[in-house]
């Protein structure tokens, strides 16, 4: 287990969304994270009080997190003396980067040297099997973006708390690094070796009561060229019942693709629900979330109502707005 309370490593992050690991533990286990540690030239926050390393010692840190996901998972040459100043200094350190801690050797003797734990929770545990297709008991929604990093995991975590709250059953179910650094436990899918990335939602998504829902972590999107294949893993393995989209109204490009512009809310919906039908014919989507953080309430509101007038489905913000209509339109099924 990964020792708490943490201090969130940002790095020198060059933006906002290059520490959605980081915003991601603050917003939904607060309590699990005393501060923040920023190099210069950091361009993001999540709002925790800047600390260094001996000030977040003092406050009762024990595991400096690396809350950055910048892109290819690299860890940065310049973040080598943060790291095994850390160390040193007695924390463990937890990262969900694709270069692996374990990997790199002044990490690794650091570690040692000082009695450290290094945790890598973007390593698949278990061999997971080839998909088979076959139909499980119990129901399953799943998030499906037009853009990377547009709300897909606020999504199935608020949608968890609104039906929980309705005494519905209900699971989350983790993918990706920054969901397993909030619930402990979930699939490393985009690590996964992409014969068995289907099998292991499957696995991870099991036969259950008939009543109860397993609420599926999204990853990635099927029109964004460098991850559409993590996302047609979960639309397929996962078997979901019910889809929600999600979408970040005020992106000009794909996350990481300036000659990508974004699909529309209606093509997502159409070539999801083509592909989530191979595995579940029965496959409906339910609802819309709209990521609208750098909205004002006003226009945020606005754009909701002109989105369900569109599409005929609820629209919310389900972390602004709470994500009870979601979920009364999956209770309703």
């Amino acid at each position: 287990m990964i020792k708490t309370p943490y201090l969130l490593f940002l790095g020198d992050a060059p933006d906002q969304l290059s520490a959605k690991v980081a915003q991601g533990i603050k917003d939904w286990r607060p309590e699990n994270a005393v501060g923040q540690f920023r190099m210069e030239n950091c361009g993001a926050t999540v709002g925790l009080t800047d600390m260094t390393l001996a000030q977040a010692k003092a406050a009762g840190a024990r595991t400096l997190v690396i809350g950055v996901a910048n892109r290819g998972g690299m860890i940065s040459s310049a973040w080598k003396e943060v790291l095994i100043e850390a160390l040193h200094m007695g924390f463990d350190l937890a990262s969900g980067l694709h270069n692996l801690l374990r990997e790199e050797a002044d990490l690794v003797i650091a570690a040692k040297s000082n009695g450290c734990t290094l945790h890598d929770v973007r390593i698949p545990t278990v061999n997971y099997p080839i998909a088979n297709g076959k139909k499980r008991s119990g129901k399953r929604v799943l998030a499906v973006g037009t853009d990377c990093s547009v709300g897909k995991m606020y999504t199935a975590l608020a949608l968890d708390e609104a039906m929980r709250k309705r005494g519905m059953k209900s699971t989350f179910r983790a993918t990706g690094q920054t969901g397993i650094l909030i619930t402990g436990e979930g699939v490393p899918l985009d690590a996964v070796v992409a014969d068995f990335m289907a099998g292991s939602i499957e696995y991870l998504t099991p036969d259950n009561d008939d009543d109860h829902w397993d609420i599926i972590e999204g990853q990635g999107s099927l029109f964004h060229v460098s991850y559409s294949g993590v996302t047609l893993a979960l639309v397929h393995g996962g078997q979901p019942d019910a889809l929600i989209l999600c979408h970040e109204p005020t992106r000009t490009h794909m996350r990481g693709l300036p000659d990508y512009t974004p699909p529309t809310l209606e093509a997502v919906r159409d070539v999801a629900l083509t592909l989530a039908r191979v595995a579940n014919p029965a496959c409906v989507v339910v609802g819309v979330s709209v990521n609208t953080q750098h909205m004002s309430e006003a226009d945020a509101r606005a754009y909701l109502d002109k989105v369900e007038a569109e599409t005929g489905l609820p629209a919310v913000d389900p972390f602004r707005h709470g994500a009870d209509k979601l979920a009364g339109a999956i209770e309703s099924l």
